[in-house]
Parts: structure tokens; C-alpha cells; sequence
């Protein structure tokens, strides 16, 4: 029989109509105020081994003009304000970058449309016909503030294009895939979202992670539905805090549940602030960020590195499985092909990712993953792969196995 407080929970998870109220254009933010905005000022260049400048995306979205207003009528007939963002397909393709296992909150609410909760603002993401990427707030209270929020999330101060042309130029096979690939956008979470979802992605698979994770998420405020779903901002650690390890087990989320509860627990006894600490890791190195997040419960070598990767700005952490271990022995290491996985061979996946494709090699390592999910091939041409490769790809559906 279910506990009480879980009934409340579950009681909590109701319909709610709410009026969305249409947004006002925004304009393109001033240097300072993106600066006081963005979480970090020490956010590295793209990679590039060419003679030309990287772009800067922050800059281009600045010198342009306020973009027009979209209006689209939504299914119940309010009227939604699409605003361009100004970012090409080349730079965000919505399919290939919330649905591979990055994230688990995002929803898809129409064609080539995505809704989700940044902070306290709910938004939907439209890819246009023209390839632009579009923006909806359902939810804020602020949104001027919401709209840089959103570009921290999307992590356009690294402008995509240019590092897929370094690695292509010195990866051919990396050139073919990001030809037809391109928009895999590696995106900038919450420390503590992106932490939790992952203590919920260890040996699991997308659907079961998908419902652990909403789960958590109905602790948090309310914030609003878009086609059905339910959105709320994800729930505080005082608010975790409320849930027990039994009720967690009695939702299903077996041996993970007490690894949530340990971590936030752990959190809480953080001088500071468990969420400020998880922050702060933004501003160490790689070898540190692991260490600090292997103390927490649940947390291993392949969940730490997505939590590094996902949200700590450490862009060349590679989250090593056993399907990475094939995309290297394949391309990288092919000297290793048969042996068996171990920890010291995970580090040498890693290096052998980062000696091929630098600084941003989770960028490049995430493109080659999304580039093995049955869902995404058939934007790939029919020749392109092996029949040992194909077999390969048949077993594979997520960034959710195990760590």
C-alpha cells in the first residue's frame, strides 16, 4: 500500500489549465548585461586550428535587430509569441539534441518542437522552416532574464560550425558525420538537475530513466502544462529533502533510491550550500571535478563525467561505456578491439578522445554517440555503415547504460 506522503505527491501531479500569457519581443542583450547574467566569465574559446577567428555567437546574436514576432495559434487557442533566436540549424537541430541523453525533463510538444523548465522559466524550442531556432515563455517572471538564461542553457558563447570544421579538417570521417549531423549541441545544466538525472540513468534504460526523473521533478513548484505534460521547476534539495528512500522504492526506482537520498543528504552538509559547491566546480579541472563528485553516493567514474561534460563546463570529459568503448576500439584504438573494458582502459578512452580532437572532445565524443542511436540513422546515407556496424547500433538507445 502506498504511504501517505507519496499519495500526496501523486495527488500533486494533477491538471492544471493555466493562461499563458504571450511574451513581449526581446532585445538583443547588451555585453554587460550578459556578463552579469551568465554564470561563468572564464568560458574557453572553440576550438580551431585554422588561421580565422572563431565566432563569437553571443556577439552575433547582440549586433542583430530585434527579431519579429511569430504567431502561431496553440491547440487551445491562445495565441503564442515564437521568437527567433537567430541560431541556424547548423548551430541547434532540436532532434539531435534534446532526445540522445543529455537531458531526460524535456518534453516534445509538436513537429520539431521541444518544451522544458529553465530555472523557474517554462519554455518551448521550435526548429522553423527556414532552420532558425524559435523560442515560446509559457512561464516567467522576467523576460529579459529568461532570454539569457535560455542562451547560458544553450551554450552559444561556443560556436558549433567552427568546431565542426577544425575536427573535420583533420577527421574524415568525423566530416562525413557532421555533414549530416550537424546541430548536436551539447547543452549547459543545472548542476544539480544534471546531477540528479543521472543518479536516475545508472544501468537503466530512456523510458524508465524518463519516469525516475519526473518523478523528482513533481517535487518542485508548479509551473504550468504544454500539450499534456506537466512542468515544474526542479525541486530544491529542501524539497528532496521531504521525500524517504521507501517512497523513492515504492516509485520504482529500486537500489537508486538510496543514492538519491545519500547525495542529497551529502549536499545539505555542504558548507555554503550543496548547490553552491556544485557550482563552484565549474572552476576546477577535470581530474578535481571527478574526485569531488565520486564522494557523493551513486556517483562513478561514467556519471561523474556526464554531470562534468552536461553542466560543469569541463567540455573535453568523455563519459566512457561500453559503447563509447566500441566507437573507440573502432576509430581511435583499434589495437584494443576484444579486450575487455576496465577502469584503466576507460582513461585510456579518454585520452585517446581528447589526443584526437582536443579541449571540446566530449563535443566531438557526443556527435559520434548520437551518430550510433538507431534514431538517427536514417539521416545518414545507406552506405555509411558496416554490417558489423550496423549490428553494433541495433543494441544501442541512449546515454543509459550502465556506468
Amino acid at each position: 500500500m502506498q504511504s501517505q506522503r507519496t499519495l500526496q505527491i501523486m495527488k500533486r501531479r494533477r491538471t492544471i489549465t493555466t493562461t499563458t500569457t504571450p511574451p513581449t519581443p526581446s532585445t538583443p542583450p547588451t555585453p554587460q548585461t550578459i556578463h552579469k547574467a551568465l554564470h561563468s566569465n572564464t568560458s574557453p574559446k572553440p576550438i580551431s586550428h585554422s588561421t580565422k577567428k572563431p565566432r563569437n555567437l553571443l556577439t552575433n546574436l547582440k549586433t542583430l535587430q530585434s527579431p519579429p514576432l511569430i504567431t502561431p495559434i496553440s491547440p487551445d487557442h491562445q495565441t503564442l509569441k515564437w521568437v527567433p533566436l537567430n541560431l541556424g540549424k547548423s548551430e541547434l537541430f532540436l532532434p539531435l539534441t534534446f532526445p540522445t541523453g543529455q537531458t531526460f525533463r524535456w518534453k516534445q510538444t509538436g513537429t520539431l518542437q521541444y518544451t522544458g523548465v529553465i530555472g523557474s522559466h517554462l519554455v518551448s524550442l521550435k526548429q522553423l522552416d527556414n532552420g532558425d531556432v524559435a523560442y515560446c515563455f509559457h512561464h516567467t517572471t522576467c523576460e529579459a532574464n529568461a532570454r539569457l538564461v535560455l542562451l547560458d542553457f544553450l551554450n552559444v558563447r561556443i560556436c558549433l560550425s567552427d568546431m565542426w570544421e577544425a575536427f573535420s579538417a583533420s577527421d574524415s570521417r568525423f566530416a562525413e558525420l557532421a555533414r549530416h549531423l550537424g546541430g548536436a549541441r551539447v547543452l549547459r545544466q543545472d548542476p544539480l538537475e544534471c546531477l540528479i538525472q543521472f543518479l536516475c540513468s545508472s544501468n537503466n534504460n530512456i523510458g524508465r530513466i524518463t519516469k525516475m526523473v519526473d518523478f523528482v521533478s513533481s517535487l518542485g513548484n508548479y509551473l504550468g502544462t504544454v500539450e499534456g505534460f506537466q512542468f515544474h521547476q526542479f525541486p530544491s534539495l529542501d524539497q528532496m529533502s521531504q521525500v524517504s528512500e521507501g517512497e523513492l522504492r515504492e516509485a520504482g526506482f529500486g537500489y537508486r533510491a538510496k543514492y538519491i537520498i545519500g547525495t542529497v543528504d551529502a549536499l545539505r552538509s555542504k558548507p555554503g550550500g550543496g548547490v553552491d559547491w556544485l557550482a563552484s566546480l565549474r572552476q576546477s579541472d577535470l581530474p578535481e571535478v571527478i574526485d569531488a563528485l565520486s564522494i557523493l553516493p551513486g556517483v562513478g567514474p561514467k556519471v561523474a563525467a556526464c554531470i562534468a561534460l552536461f553542466s560543469l563546463d569541463q567540455h573535453h570529459a568523455i563519459p566512457v561505456d561500453t559503447h563509447v568503448w566500441q566507437i573507440a576500439t573502432r576509430y581511435l584504438i583499434p589495437e584494443l578491439a576484444g579486450a575487455r573494458l576496465t577502469p584503466k582502459l576507460c582513461s585510456r578512452v579518454a585520452d585517446a578522445f581528447v589526443g584526437k580532437y582536443g579541449k571540446y572532445a566530449g563535443w566531438a565524443q557526443t556527435l559520434l554517440f548520437i551518430a550510433e542511436l538507431p534514431s538517427q540513422r536514417a539521416l545518414l546515407p545507406s552506405n555509411f555503415w558496416t554490417t558489423e556496424e550496423k549490428k553494433s547500433a541495433k543494441q544501442k538507445g541512449g546515454r543509459a547504460s550502465g556506468d
